[in-house]
């Protein structure tokens, strides 16, 4: 199924970022964990199947993304729900493990809020572009968006498509949801230090 990339898949994003994400992730900042989180949506839809936060502190290889699938896997929505029929959101532009797991997993899209250079600068946070470097070669955003496996595209990038009257809403919405992942990262920050995550 086709996913329209208009303002109401924009708007719909944002609310479950907002409603369904936000308050997994503040809760999962609390136990030491970082802010990335994502969820599973319908594309017939829009309705939510799943929603999940990092949860590193259990396993590092429990990135938001990861971890959802897992959660995902291990609910009975595995047996009724077909990767191929919904849409996958992640707060921040998947690492190369989460594309990866997104592709195995047999998603055929993401769409993504915060880019891999927000995770580095605003979230301190530079582990996803030294591996698409150190291990890959690539530069930042040097990975194909469009391939046999996925579509990947940004949040940011479909509202600058939008007329600026459907945009314009979205935008302060968009603030809003930055600012409060913005304190999320602070709380994250200030107490990363005791928790057991490797590359924290």
């Amino acid at each position: 199924m086709e996913i329209k990339e208009n303002a109401d898949l924009v708007r719909r994003l944002l609310d479950v970022m907002e409603h369904d994400i936000l308050p997994l992730t503040e809760a999962g900042v609390t136990k030491g964990n970082k802010v990335f989180g994502g969820a599973l949506l319908r594309k017939s839809d829009l309705s939510l199947v799943m929603a999940q936060t990092n949860n590193e502190t259990e396993n590092p290889l429990w990135h938001g993304e990861v971890h959802l699938l897992k959660c995902f896997y291990e609910s009975p929505a595995a047996k009724t729900e077909s990767t191929r029929d919904m849409i996958f959101l992640s707060t921040h532009e998947p690492c190369t493990m989460c594309m990866s797991a997104i592709a195995w997993a047999g998603f055929d899209n993401f769409f993504y809020f915060f880019s891999h250079q927000d995770s580095r600068d605003s979230f301190s946070i530079p582990h996803d572009l030294k591996m698409l470097k150190e291990v890959f070669g690539l530069e930042p955003g040097g990975y194909n968006h469009d391939n046999a496996f996925w579509h990947g595209r940004g949040i940011f990038d479909l509202m600058a498509k939008l007329p600026d009257a459907q945009a314009q809403p979205l935008l302060e919405q968009a603030s809003r949801i930055r600012d409060r992942y913005a304190a999320l990262s602070e709380a994250y920050q200030a107490g990363k230090d005791d928790n057991a995550i490797p590359l924290n």
